[in-house]
């Protein structure tokens, strides 16, 4: 069949020339490939030639017997493994439980202190007292004032349970640092949004919920699921309380036999739960960065 010019004169599509890169751009590509390859070949003898020397200064330590028998005792870390991991399901509990309360707390505390209008002063400045505090005291004397301190005063129908209490503490602490993050979003948003939003009859209650705060959110995604992940490894301290979980199973394994070893295997699941978490943000906080150079989001 002859392929023949459509009424406007054009080539029909098969009738047009493949693209063919020019000599140029076929070296270049060559060459980016073989800079590629030389990189990651260096960084990977880099990484091991760091890794043996560390090993070798590790190893020939004066006292590196020792600390192997006391820090990485085989025999006490399979023992520990199982009920480490028992406990951790205690922490994983406290992080799901927490996180949330956090979230929905951080964002009243958030919203509180960004109301507008004389009438709210008494509400801002609570809100604002709230995070002030909790941000300044350290957590662990926040968890041992609830934890020990309420407990003590002995009120009627309070309950004394430890994991209550130490969820209790975190989600107090966290709250704080996440209304901060909610709070920067939500001031990040251009005046002109809620404004829009005004001139097309939406209350400012409906711009803030339909306007502000998905885009306040959408933006503070990676500092929240920072937040997130310190807060799964501070969840190991509702140990000081009593309540059994990664760090306190370990705790009695320790207390037993002396060795340390169960507080490495303890602290070796916390890291291999949390870098996951951390890559998930790196990879959100990435993504975000990419959209916003294309003009994907606001």
């Amino acid at each position: 069949m002859t392929l023949t010019k459509d009424e406007s004169g054009a080539e029909p599509p098969d009738a047009v020339d493949a693209y063919t890169p020019s000599e140029r751009r076929l070296e270049r590509d060559r060459h980016q490939r073989n800079r590629s390859r030389r990189a990651t070949a260096i960084a990977a003898l880099s990484t091991l030639v760091t890794a043996a020397v560390l090993y070798l200064v590790v190893v020939n330590a004066p006292g590196w017997q020792r600390t192997k028998e006391t820090f990485f005792n085989g025999e006490y870390a399979r023992e520990a493994f199982p009920k480490v991991l028992e406990g951790l399901w205690l922490n994983l509990r406290l992080l799901l439980i927490c996180g949330v309360a956090v979230l929905v707390l951080g964002m009243l505390i958030a919203i509180a202190r960004t109301l507008r209008g004389p009438v709210f002063f008494p509400l801002r400045v609570l809100a604002a007292a709230y995070t002030d505090f909790f941000r300044g005291l350290p957590l662990i004397i926040n968890l041992m004032i609830v934890v020990l301190g309420v407990p003590a005063l002995r009120l009627q129908g309070v309950t004394v349970d430890p994991v209550l209490l130490g969820g209790t503490a975190l989600t107090l602490t966290y709250s704080a640092y996440v209304a901060e993050v909610f709070r920067a979003g939500i001031e990040s948003i251009h005046p002109s949004q809620r404004a829009a939003a005004r001139s097309l009859g939406l209350s400012n209650r409906q711009a803030l919920r339909h306007v502000v705060l998905p885009q306040a959110v959408r933006r503070q995604v990676p500092p929240l699921l920072n937040d997130l992940v310190s807060l799964q490894k501070d969840t190991g301290l509702v140990s000081i309380g009593g309540a059994v979980d990664a760090v306190r199973a370990a705790d009695i394994i320790v207390g037993r036999s002396l060795n340390y070893t169960p507080y490495i295997v303890a602290g070796l699941v916390f890291v291999a739960l949390t870098i996951p978490m951390t890559r998930f943000t790196d990879w959100v906080t990435a993504r975000m960065d990419r959209q916003r150079a294309q003009g994907g989001t606001t």
